[in-house]
């Protein structure tokens, strides 16, 4: 049996964490539709916020993108 000991994302935090890796190095700005899901995963250790206010995942939300929404292992 499996142990589940990461937090569960919402759909639309998993959908917010996939535009992340989108965008790549440009980031995403605050104050759109998905700034509480980014500040979620932000708290999380999934993305952090940059200097200039946009944010960009983190190596542990590529991977957790890459198990979750990928469907891979990372």
């Amino acid at each position: 049996m499996t142990q589940w000991n990461e937090p569960y994302l919402e759909t639309c935090c998993r959908s917010a964490l996939h535009r992340l890796t989108l965008v790549g190095g440009h980031g995403r700005p605050d104050g759109l539709k998905d700034g509480p899901c980014l500040a979620r995963l932000r708290g999380m250790g999934l993305a952090r916020q940059r200097e200039d206010g946009r944010y960009e995942a983190t190596a542990e939300g590529l991977a957790r993108h890459a198990r979750e929404v990928l469907k891979r292992r990372a």
